[in-house]
C-alpha cells in the first residue's frame, strides 16, 4: 500500500476533524455519522489495523474507508508536519488496495463499471455528450485558442446543465476563442482516481492526453474544478502538460479590463469548493467576479476559503450518496450556515457542489428562500437588467 509506512505517525489527536479555529465538526464522514472511526485519524487507525492483519475488510470498512470525501480539511488541521500532507493520500492508497482485492461497496463498484464501459457514470450515449449546447451554436475544437471541457456532470447532469451553459454563453459573449470535443469528450479521472481506481485513471488520463495532443490542443478551460485539479497536477506526471484554467480564472481576467454590466441585488454568500479551493489555492478569482458586480453585496460564511464546510459530493461521494442524506449531512449544514448569513444565493464555482447545495435546500426545505446559483449564471442574470 503507498504510504503505509506513515500511517503509525498518526496518533488520533482529532484535530484533523475540525477546521483551523478548532470550534467545529469540519468533516463531512464524521459530521454525519459521529463516529471516530469515521474521523480521519479513526479510519487511518482502523486500516493500520487492517494491514496489520488484526481486522478483515467487510462492509463498515469498506464504507468507513470510502465516506471520505477527500476535501483535505484534515490536512489544514493536521499539527503533525512529517503526515499531514499525506493524510489524503494514505487514505487513497487504501482504497487502492481495497479496489484491486474487490473489496469496495457495490455503488462505487457500479461508477466505475459505468465509467470503464460507457465512458460516463450518467448511463448515456456519448452521441448525447453534447446535448447541453443545444440552441448555442457552441463549435467543436478546431483550432480554437482554448478547449472547453465540459466534464460528466456538466454534461448530464439536470442541475448542471444550467451551469455548463452559462459559462459557455460567458465565453461567447467575451469573445473567447473555444470549441468543445461533444462526444469525443472522455471522463477526466479525477474521481476514479480518488476512489482508488489507479489503472482506470491512468487509462482516462492517457486517453485524453493522446486526443488533446493529437487535437492540438494547447490550453484548457474546465467547468468541473476536479476536472481542473487532475489537469492540473496529474496530467503532467503522464507526459500531458497543458495550460488548465477553471473558468473562473477567465471571468477573472475578463473583469480585469471590462467591468460586469447591469446589476444584481441580493446578499450573496460563496461557497469554496474543495478541489478549486485547498487542493488548489484558488479563492480571490470567484470573489472578485461577485465584488465587480453592482448591487451585490457578498457575505462570508463562518467557514469559508481554506476552513469551508465541504458539501459532501467529493472522493467519489456524488455518485454513491454516501453523505448526502440525512439532517447531520454536510451540504444541509452547509445551506443552514448560508441561511444564518441572510444569503439570498449561494454562489458556487463546482457543478458537484450546486447539485449536492440545491438538493440540502429542498431537504431542509428553504429552496424558496435561498437559490443555488452558478458564478456564471449570476453574471448573466445582471446583464438581463440592462435590457
Amino acid at each position: 500500500m503507498r504510504y503505509e509506512e506513515l500511517l503509525h505517525r498518526c496518533f488520533r489527536c482529532g484535530w484533523c476533524k475540525l477546521p483551523t479555529n478548532f470550534i467545529e465538526i469540519n468533516c463531512p464522514s464524521y459530521l454525519k455519522f459521529r463516529f471516530e472511526s469515521y474521523s480521519p485519524g479513526g479510519r487511518l487507525w482502523l486500516v493500520r489495523a487492517w494491514r496489520n492483519g488484526d481486522i478483515e475488510a467487510g462492509e463498515r470498512l469498506e464504507e468507513i474507508v470510502f465516506s471520505c470525501a477527500t476535501c483535505k480539511n484534515c490536512v489544514e488541521a493536521c499539527g503533525i508536519p512529517e503526515i499531514k500532507n499525506y493524510l489524503v493520500d494514505m487514505i487513497i492508497g487504501a482504497r487502492e488496495e481495497m479496489v484491486n482485492a474487490g473489496k469496495l461497496p457495490r455503488s462505487i463498484r457500479n461508477y466505475l463499471t459505468e465509467i470503464n464501459m460507457r465512458g460516463n457514470p450518467f448511463q448515456k450515449l456519448q452521441s448525447e455528450r453534447s446535448d447541453w449546447a443545444e440552441g448555442l451554436e457552441v463549435p467543436l475544437y478546431n483550432g480554437h485558442e482554448y478547449l472547453f471541457y465540459v466534464g460528466d456532470v456538466g454534461s448530464f447532469d439536470e442541475s448542471a446543465i444550467p451551469m455548463t451553459r452559462a459559462v459557455a454563453s460567458m465565453l461567447k459573449d467575451s469573445g473567447i476563442s473555444f470549441g468543445i470535443l461533444g462526444e469525443n469528450e472522455k471522463s477526466d479521472g479525477n474521481d476514479v482516481q480518488a476512489l482508488g481506481e489507479q489503472e482506470l485513471a491512468r487509462h482516462l488520463a492517457k486517453s485524453n492526453i493522446e486526443q488533446f495532443k493529437k487535437s492540438g490542443i494547447r490550453r484548457i478551460i474546465t467547468l468541473s474544478p476536479h476536472a481542473f485539479n487532475v489537469m492540473k497536477n496529474a496530467y503532467p506526471t503522464l507526459g500531458g502538460a497543458f495550460e488548465i484554467y477553471h473558468y473562473t480564472q477567465i471571468l477573472h481576467s475578463i473583469i480585469k479590463h471590462t467591468k460586469p454590466e447591469g446589476s444584481f441585488d441580493a446578499r450573496v454568500t460563496y461557497h469554496d469548493p474543495c478541489y478549486l479551493g485547498r487542493w488548489n489555492g484558488l479563492y480571490r478569482e470567484p470573489r472578485a467576479v461577485l465584488q465587480s458586480i453592482a448591487g451585490l453585496r457578498l457575505v462570508e460564511m463562518n467557514r469559508n476559503m481554506n476552513n469551508a464546510l465541504c458539501c459532501g459530493g467529493g472522493g467519489g461521494n456524488y455518485f454513491t450518496d454516501m453523505l448526502g442524506s440525512g439532517r447531520d449531512s454536510s451540504a444541509r449544514h452547509r445551506v443552514r450556515e448560508a441561511r444564518e448569513q441572510g444569503a439570498d444565493v449561494i454562489a458556487v464555482a463546482c457543478p458537484i457542489c450546486k447539485k449536492m447545495l440545491e438538493d440540502a435546500l429542498k431537504d431542509e426545505d428553504m429552496d424558496s428562500e435561498v437559490r443555488v446559483m452558478d458564478v456564471a449564471q449570476i453574471v448573466l442574470e445582471a446583464r438581463r437588467t440592462v435590457a
